[in-house]
């Protein structure tokens, strides 16, 4: 039972995390299109631009003033909470994942750091990372976005190199994306909020407002919306081990996250020109790439899903052995199988042993032979190439059953 309950908890704050996420991105890519694409033409007195749209069967003019308007509206919309709860929500979640079970999800297997350390540096790290970023923006590096972005991002790599050195590659990543998104979410509660609040009380005190404010909050919340896409894909990464569990997850997490700048890059200029086209098939050419780097060095033979009978045995034994598929003996199988019943289904049965799972995880299940087989390919992937698997090694699966598994996989994964 607890095990389901805290199955449903994640699930409940994953879904919080997600709707909200989705809110506040949206917002952001929203205002970053209505910025890009104002008509700056001959302004209205007082007015940096205006855009009309159409949505949803109705025509809107929207105007956005230099600073402020002569008198404040009586309603006045803010953009906060979705920034607030995104991240209490992915608090909530790095919590019920990572920090109440560190020894499976968080600590790196074989390591023999304590789990109070592991958490320490876990949450520690997105305090010290906002106080870093924030004291970059407000140096003389400020005043040069491009070379601050540049800063930027090879220090979040070589957080996300940090993290993969303490870290199992599920929670190097995760803790990447959270460092980005403590970022973010500071950038909306320390620069862009108070800046928006002074922009307020200078107008009802009928007082001139300070530009630099909204400037610096504008310049942050551009780097809210260049964070997005690697935060995105931070989030669906987990279900994709050829990237985090590789040896060179941080290498990897740093490719992505440069087409993914690149592609946002394009969305944000793509109102003034067209000179970033080439910026959408190089993502495309560079996740290809991509896919050919990381693949594993021993390429295992495609299983054979079809049952192996006894009369297939005989026909391919009364021709002399010529079969494609190569002999398996029994013993050979019985090995296969033993392992798997040792440290696999554990978790992936029908009627999982472990207490932290109520229901075999993604519905993948090793209780009989064929269910193993059609598994080869996942198996190879998950515990062999990239030895993710089991999780924080947590039933000791040594080298040597793993080499026996990939063995087993290129002869064609066969159970007779």
């Amino acid at each position: 039972m607890e095990a389901h309950l805290t199955e449903w908890l994640n699930l409940s704050i994953r879904w919080i995390h997600m709707i909200v996420g989705i809110a506040w991105i949206g917002a952001s890519f929203y205002f970053v299109w209505l910025e890009n694409n104002l008509n700056r033409a001959n302004p209205r007195d007082g007015l940096s631009g205006d855009l009309w749209a159409i949505h949803g069967g109705g025509i809107y003019h929207l105007e956005k003033y230099k600073l402020a308007p002569p008198r404040m509206p009586d309603n006045l919309h803010w953009f906060k909470w979705e920034a607030y709860t995104t991240w209490l929500s992915g608090v909530a979640l790095l919590m019920v994942v990572y920090y109440l079970n560190p020894s499976l999800y968080l600590i790196a297997p074989g390591s023999d750091m304590a789990p109070a350390t592991a958490i320490a540096i876990g949450f520690g790290s997105l305090i010290v990372g906002w106080f870093v970023y924030d004291l970059l923006c407000d140096s003389p590096l400020g005043r040069k976005p491009a070379l601050l972005g540049l800063v930027l991002f090879v220090l979040v790599i070589a957080a996300a190199w940090a993290y993969s050195q303490v870290f199992s590659g599920r929670a190097a990543y995760i803790h990447t994306g959270a460092l980005i998104g403590t970022i973010m979410v500071g950038n909306v509660f320390r620069i862009i909020m108070p800046a928006q609040r002074a922009l307020v009380a200078a107008i009802e005190q009928n007082r001139t407002p300070d530009p630099v404010l909204p400037a610096k909050g504008l310049l942050r919340s551009r780097h809210n919306n260049y964070f997005t896409l690697p935060v995105l894909f931070i989030m669906i990464s987990n279900h994709f081990p050829s990237t985090y569990g590789s040896k060179y997850n941080w290498l990897i997490l740093a490719g992505i996250s440069v087409l993914a700048v690149l592609v946002r890059h394009y969305f944000n200029t793509r109102h003034d020109s067209n000179r970033f086209a080439w910026a959408l098939p190089a993502a495309a050419v560079g996740m290809i790439c991509l896919a050919f780097v990381t693949a594993p060095n021993r390429q295992p033979a495609a299983p054979n899903l079809a049952p192996t009978s006894p009369e297939q045995a005989s026909m391919s034994a009364q021709q002399g052995g010529t079969s494609a598929e190569p002999e398996v003996s029994n013993s050979e199988f019985a090995k296969v199988r033993s392992v798997i019943d040792e440290r696999c289904t554990v978790c992936h049965a029908a009627q999982p042993s472990s207490p932290l799972f109520s229901a075999a995880p993604a519905g993948v299940m090793f209780d009989t032979p064929e269910q193993i087989r059609q598994q080869a390919a996942k198996i190879h992937a998950q515990s062999v190439a990239s030895q993710i698997m089991p999780l924080g090694n947590m039933t000791n699966m040594t080298q040597e059953e793993r080499d026996l598994l990939g063995a087993w996989i290129d002869k064609g994964a066969l159970i007779d």
